[in-house]
């Protein structure tokens, strides 16, 4: 972790490595145009995001803010349902709490719809995840100072 830089926590649920890639990429490339440096963290699926920001944002690390990233794709159970609601529970959770967080779990229908959401040239979610983070981070020390 950059000791020169207030540094932001990547979780990663990588199971979608190129989409969580992609996204990754984005909030990375934000983050450097603002200043802050950041690390990134794989963690066994989405549901376990959320434990994990917990923790490291409780850690001795400094952490100024946490990015949460992740895919979920229907499939033909409703596995789904439970892990999109639950994850996002847990994440709403943690902000609420006080943690700033950009949410980057996509829940989407398809492969090509987790793509196209990925993807800096069409929607760009990546990018929209750190202006989130960036402004809750900006916020928290607006209403601490």
């Amino acid at each position: 972790m950059p000791a020169d830089r207030p540094t932001v926590i990547i979780i990663e649920a990588p199971y979608y490595n190129d989409v969580t890639d992609m996204l990754a990429n984005s909030v990375i490339a934000e983050l450097d145009a603002a200043g802050y440096g950041h690390e990134r963290m794989d963690v066994p699926g989405v549901f376990e995001v959320a434990a994990a920001v917990k923790m490291a944002m409780a850690s001795d690390r400094g952490y100024v803010g946490a990015v949460a990233l992740g895919c979920v794709i229907r499939g033909e159970t409703d596995h789904y349902d439970h892990i999109c609601r639950e994850s996002s529970r847990a994440l709403m959770d943690l902000t609420m709490a006080g943690v700033p967080l950009g949410f980057g779990i996509l829940t989407c229908e398809n492969y090509e719809q987790a793509m196209a959401r990925a993807d800096v040239v069409r929607k760009n979610k990546g990018k929209e995840v750190a202006a989130a983070v960036l402004r809750m981070m900006a916020l928290k020390t607006e209403f601490t100072a």
